[in-house]
């Protein structure tokens, strides 16, 4: 069973930073991909960031430039570096691994004040 336990969420004022963390339960190279996305209340979930196995990274365009993605192999954990934040990036952040169907995490807040 794939658990997937994210952190670092919190209250932050505008342009300041974050960093979420997730930690997955055995090695994550058994993923093709893991990533975070976000949902704001009344908005649909959307991609803020991916790394595939290789290496390879994805931006949502809305945190290109702001947000970094990276990983510890050793510590099976992804990271999510959010600086510049904005009122807008306010929204529950969630873990994701996909292997042949999708995990999710339980999601951790992220509120951005003005």
């Amino acid at each position: 069973q794939v658990q997937l336990v994210e952190s670092g969420g919190g209250l932050v004022q505008a342009g300041g930073s974050l960093r979420l963390s997730c930690a997955a339960s055995g090695s994550i190279f058994r993923f093709n991909a893991m990533g975070w996305y976000r949902q704001a209340p009344g908005k649909q979930r959307e991609l803020v960031a991916t790394i595939t196995r290789p290496g390879s990274t994805y931006y949502g365009d809305s945190v290109k430039g702001r947000f970094t993605i990276s990983r510890d192999n050793a510590n099976a954990t992804v990271y999510l570096q959010m600086n510049s934040l904005k009122p807008e990036d306010t929204a529950v952040y969630y873990c994701n691994a996909k292997d042949w169907k999708d995990y999710w995490g339980q999601g951790t807040q992220v509120t951005v004040s003005s």
